[in-house]
């Protein structure tokens, strides 16, 4: 399972990404929900989430902490599959 994503940043960079794996578990220990559960109650907080932490996995952001990183944010919306 792979989820993917389209982060806007504030000054106007745009990246997709796809959340896998490990930015699942990591998404599920944080919340103690499944990601099951965001086709029925997505919120905000969890798709910025999932795009942090395929950014901080992938090395696209360093000792940063998930609040300062969203203070960077535009949007983070779902975005198409890769093909």
């Amino acid at each position: 399972m792979q989820i993917n994503l389209h982060i806007k940043y504030l000054d106007k960079t745009e990246k997709d990404v796809s959340a896998v794996a490990a930015d699942l578990v990591a998404f599920e220990s944080k919340f103690n929900i499944s990601v099951a559960a965001l086709s029925s109650e997505t919120k905000l907080t969890h798709l910025f989430f999932l795009a942090y932490a395929v950014e901080k996995r992938t090395g696209g952001i360093k000792d940063i902490s998930f609040e300062k990183w969203v203070e960077t944010i535009e949007t983070v919306e779902a975005g198409e599959a890769k093909k």
